[in-house]
């Protein structure tokens, strides 16, 4: 009798540890999943200056410099500079929706750059180099319509805004000496 109560015990000790074991392994679980990233792509003309400003936004958990918008499977840098796969350079932001929203994204993007030349940024010029928003989902499209029309109401820009607002495609991540290139060699882009 000592001993089957004994055993019981045991293994009630032995349930009840491995319970408490789950629920710790449950609670760091939950609490590494309890925030939602979204993500949004940017192109703004060369990709390293836009990545720079974009990793500075409070939110912004993380950016990475690639290519989308184009018809070649796998692009890269030096196929994308023949201005004859249809690729932007880009930059893919995560971000926290809890910290900063979509819409100041939206407003850093306008502030980093010229909406109004077509395929160009200052002396680099070419269809890579095109102001354009990808977006992910509806409400991105909306809102990147919203603060389109609004920016073009205001008089700020002397000239029409041809940002191209289409679906995210693909994105294609750039080589790895592009990613943070700005931050690792200062300013290099115009």
């Amino acid at each position: 009798m000592k001993l089957w109560k004994a055993l019981t015990i045991s293994c009630c000790l032995v349930v009840f540890c491995a319970g408490i074991a789950a629920q710790s392994k449950e609670g760091k679980k939950m609490e590494s999943h309890t925030t939602k990233l979204d993500k949004a792509m940017f192109a703004a003309g060369c990709f390293w200056k836009v990545q720079y400003i974009f990793s500075k936004v409070p939110g912004v958990v993380d950016t990475a410099v690639g290519y989308a918008g184009g018809k070649t499977a796998d692009p890269t840098y030096k196929d994308v500079c023949t201005d004859s796969t249809g690729h932007a350079e880009v930059v893919q932001v995560k971000y926290d929706p809890a910290k900063v929203s979509y819409k100041k994204l939206l407003e850093t993007f306008w502030t980093m750059h010229d909406p109004t030349t077509l395929n160009r940024q200052g002396p680099d010029v070419g269809t890579q180099y095109r102001s354009a928003v990808f977006f992910e989902n509806e409400q991105q499209k909306v809102e990147a319509l919203q603060v389109k029309a609004e920016l073009a109401k205001s008089g700020k820009f002397k000239g029409a805004i041809v940002t191209e607002i289409s679906p995210a495609q693909q994105f294609h991540k750039a080589e790895d000496y592009h990613q943070n290139y700005f931050e690792k060699h200062g300013q290099v882009c115009h």
